[in-house]
């Protein structure tokens, strides 16, 4: 992307630029179910949020996430969070998602949140995605199809 250019029109170009590396990026609107009784959206809906942005990224490369013929699939081995700062309703957020790094059965996949009602970057999330054979009930190495996709 044109650095001089901002794809997102209702969020400023400084905060538009953190989105610039990521592969996929979905729109979340802050539900107020989201909020807890600390009036802030509580810890545990990011990681809905890094899962919609996840199976978004899986849609948009064509993969399933589970290939109900072959049995070969993918499994959330782990999955971390770093907030910056709190989330409040009513709000709007850009979640970027990317691969960085990829080994024999398994990949890196990070996330990026951003607030459009605070211009900054709210939280980054990092999961560990293994490539699994739920036929055999095991890890695989990743399918070259996968690999390509994920390019």
């Amino acid at each position: 992307m044109n650095k001089s250019k901002n794809r997102y029109s209702d969020l400023t170009l400084q905060a538009s630029q953190l989105l610039e590396t990521c592969s996929t990026v979905i729109q979340i609107p802050i539900s107020w179910a989201d909020m807890n009784a600390a009036q802030h959206v509580s810890n545990a809906v990011y990681f809905r949020y890094f899962e919609d942005a996840r199976v978004d990224f899986f849609e948009q490369i064509n993969f399933s996430q589970r290939d109900e013929e072959t049995g070969i699939g993918i499994v959330l081995a782990s999955i971390s969070c770093k907030f910056k700062i709190p989330l409040v309703y009513p709000d709007t957020l850009s979640i970027g998602t990317k691969i960085s790094s990829m080994q024999e059965d398994r990949f890196i996949m990070h996330h990026l949140v951003v607030s459009h009602k605070y211009q900054k970057l709210a939280a980054q999330g990092e999961a560990l995605i293994v490539t699994y054979d739920y036929k055999k009930g095991a890890k695989i190495a990743m399918p070259q199809s996968l690999i390509q996709k994920i390019g």
